[in-house]
């Protein structure tokens, strides 16, 4: 019998997993705090509710047979509850309970002897404010809420002591930064038998002031000793952690030809969204694989790819107008999907495009042009 799943929030990355579900038959129910989530109309059932609230995600999970995440943003009281009575719940509520607080993160990395960048934990911004004077050497740095900063919020760069007004004034982790030459991706899989399975190294640009992912290439331009690292430290962190199911492990190339994490988020990721079309088993259909105990998935790259995020055009606010589209339609090798989002709002995800070819060269072109010819605006 095909079990009931849930997931925990109804966003783009549920609906690209329940696009993978549909093809397999799997019956979905999704909660989510919006009415009008991408999700509702697609799941097998949809329930309006806040994912924080504990008896609203304990009632969520005791309706179907293994539960899951697309948002990190849950109550781990509840699904460890769940858990407790036998649900099957993945990614397990431990790992999810280290993930949502970056201070847990970085200790865990260190526990386990995982690189990363130099740290130090922070309570608030007279904390930031003391190492300035007493530990100068440590700046500059990157300044992280301990929990709830996600897509660039909740982090601010302390260059100098004219800075610290910035750092933020509760529990933290300030970061050392690092002198990166490239910020890569790897997402791993691990099913509840101990299989894992990495997809291809990526190579990831960040909007310079919004600090989310403007576009990635896969596989990266590195070494085959830099790419070796990146697979080693994603497949190691995965087993460290033992999680069931998908994590992202986002990662620093430094100047010195060294692999550190920066961080992880244990489900489907912005930096896996070109394998829908670029590899022979998707992001999404490896979720699925690895949270019902199936052989994971080949994840090899049929050709070299890029995926370019459509954020909502700066200024426009309202029903949303894909701008450019058909000309975009008219390029081989190109592939938009969009998120089932109504509204544009400034910097808001609104769908993805994912570009593909043969050569490297071209490729970089494709994504020029898409870059160009593509705006989300409203009327």
């Amino acid at each position: 019998m095909t079990p009931t799943i849930g997931i925990l929030g109804g966003g783009q990355l549920g609906l690209m997993l329940l696009q993978a579900a549909i093809d397999w038959n799997l019956r979905v129910h999704i909660l989510d705090p919006d009415a009008e989530a991408p999700c509702r109309n697609l799941c097998t059932q949809f329930t309006q509710g806040l994912l924080t609230d504990y008896d609203t995600v304990y009632q969520f999970g005791q309706s179907v047979d293994v539960l899951t995440i697309e948002i990190e943003r849950v109550n781990v009281d509840a699904l460890e509850a769940l858990e407790r009575e036998g649900k099957k719940v993945f990614p397990q509520p431990s790992v999810i309970r280290i993930i949502q607080d970056k201070r847990l993160q970085k200790q865990f990395y260190h526990k386990h002897n995982l690189p990363t960048a130099d740290f130090i934990l922070t309570e608030n911004r007279a904390d930031v404010a003391l190492l300035e004077i007493h530990q100068p050497d440590f700046f500059p740095a990157f300044h992280k809420l301990g929990r709830d900063g996600y897509d660039g919020r909740g982090v601010q760069r302390i260059t100098s002591v004219t800075d610290v007004g910035k750092a933020f004034d509760a529990p933290g982790v300030l970061e050392k930064a690092v002198d990166f030459e490239k910020e890569l991706a790897v997402i791993v899989s691990r099913n509840e038998r101990g299989e894992v399975q990495t997809f291809p190294t990526v190579e990831m640009v960040f909007h310079p002031e919004l600090n989310l992912v403007e576009y990635l290439f896969a596989p990266a331009e590195v070494s085959e000793s830099i790419n070796q690292q990146a697979q080693d430290i994603a497949r190691r962190t995965a087993e460290a952690f033992g999680i069931v199911g998908l994590l992202a492990v986002e990662l620093f190339l430094d100047k010195s030809g060294n692999v550190l994490i920066n961080e992880v988020a244990p489900r489907p990721h912005n930096s896996g969204h070109h394998t829908i079309r670029a590899n022979v088993t998707s992001q999404f259909e490896q979720h699925w694989r690895a949270i019902l105990n199936y052989p994971l998935g080949d994840t090899t790259s049929y050709q070299p790819a890029a995926m370019v995020n459509l954020l909502g055009e700066d200024g426009f606010t309202g029903p949303a107008i894909y701008e450019g589209l058909e000309d975009l339609l008219t390029m081989s090798g190109v592939f938009p999907f969009f998120y089932g989002k109504a509204i544009t709002k400034p910097f808001r995800k609104m769908g993805h495009v994912t570009v593909m070819d043969d050569s490297l060269a071209v490729l970089r072109e494709k994504v020029a042009e898409v870059k160009a010819g593509i705006r989300v605006v409203s009327q």
